[in-house]
């Protein structure tokens, strides 16, 4: 079998879905990429047994077959080689041979069969939405995401489906984020749960544009069609945590803040404070905010003053600098707003404006206050 694919265009497919590939494998087999050749046309699979990527493109070939490639040799080689058109030729024992303009490489594949099958959309229920309302939603929830095993409907993205939009919830129990979009149409009311590392790998795959995507899920894969690249993962197997329940309805206090100085001000402060708890104090009075903190151990302290509109009575209340850093980070506008209550009930941060088609919410857990 032979076919002949230029360097670049292959090196620019493989590192997209390379991400997939784990190091440390159980069958060494997953740490192949499956090369499909049929008709001009290659098929790049790689696997993890739970998530499955896919990229296509056209090559020179005459024949059909498959071949098991060992993906870091391959990846390596290629990042070395200037663009030019490479012939491989696979031998009936899986040797394959690359040919170059001034060069002959030689390595070893593996039996195809071998290779796990990927899950077949059977049942399976589909919408379309645009690439960049994905990639927007995954980078505005993927960092509030639990790492802790021992709770996994946690460890995922919650994808809450209805007729009128899509919501997208993360948490970890410390913090939590709800972005909306109104613009996706899905055919049903359902929801389902998206671990975190396909997502990651969406999110360096797909472009922020407006290219149409094809999503569809059944009860345990969802599978995702951008141009020639394909997902597929396993949904967590769990039940997401009632998080309406969490969110507060009667936040009677309002604070407006720029958020550029609010974060700057965070992470300077955030220096002097205890590094277990990364613990923040803010005390809003008038149209002053202070933030302090400290770490007594090492008798270090950070103050700070700025400007900010409250509306509300006088209130001390302690956050995670870290997690507050973060949250800013999702809002995209030059002020934010944070409704609080008490020191003891979780505090709301919004962007000061939002579009029609999106709405962002994010809620942050207070600290106990160091008396």
């Amino acid at each position: 079998m032979k076919f002949i694919v230029s360097s670049s265009a292959l090196l620019k497919q493989l590192q997209q879905i390379g991400g997939v590939i784990n190091t440390n494998t159980v069958l060494p087999i997953l740490e192949d990429f499956l090369f499909e050749i049929e008709k001009n046309k290659l098929t790049v699979v790689a696997t993890d047994l739970e998530t499955v990527m896919k990229v296509h493109l056209d090559i020179e070939a005459k024949d059909s077959g498959k071949v098991c490639i060992p993906a870091k040799i391959l990846m390596d080689s290629l990042k070395n080689i200037a663009e030019q058109p490479l012939t491989f030729n696979i031998d009936k024992s899986f040797g394959i041979e690359i040919t170059s303009d001034n060069g002959k490489y030689k390595l070893m594949g593996e039996n195809p069969d071998n290779f796990p099958r990927e899950p077949k959309a059977d049942d399976a229920t589909g919408f379309t939405m645009t690439s960049s309302a994905l990639v927007t939603a995954i980078n505005k929830a993927l960092f509030a995401v639990s790492s802790d095993d021992l709770r996994p409907a946690m460890t995922g993205v919650f994808f809450e489906l209805d007729k009128k939009g899509i919501t997208f919830v993360a948490t970890d129990a410390h913090r939590l984020v709800r972005y909306t979009r109104k613009d996706v149409k899905c055919p049903q009311k359902d929801s389902f749960i998206v671990p975190k590392k396909p997502l990651n790998l969406l999110k360096g795959s797909l472009p922020d544009n407006d290219d149409e995507l094809t999503i569809s899920y059944n009860s345990n894969h969802l599978f995702v069609v951008h141009g020639g690249t394909e997902l597929v993962c396993r949904l967590i197997d769990a039940r997401f945590p009632d998080y309406k329940v969490v969110i507060p309805t009667d936040n009677p206090y309002k604070m407006i803040v720029n958020k550029g100085d609010f974060q700057s001000a965070l992470r300077r402060v955030s220096v002097f404070s205890n590094k277990s708890t990364n613990q923040i104090a803010l005390t809003i009075s008038g149209n002053k905010l202070q933030l302090a903190a400290q770490d007594v151990d090492f008798s270090n302290e950070g103050n700070e003053r700025m400007a900010c509109q409250y509306d509300g009575e006088d209130l001390q209340i302690a956050f995670n600098a870290k997690f507050l850093i973060e949250m800013l980070n999702g809002a995209e506008t030059p002020e934010i707003i944070m409704e609080l209550s008490t020191s003891t009930k979780a505090g709301i941060i919004k962007p000061s404006e939002q579009l029609e088609e999106e709405e962002l919410l994010m809620l942050v857990m207070p600290l106990m206050l160091n008396s």
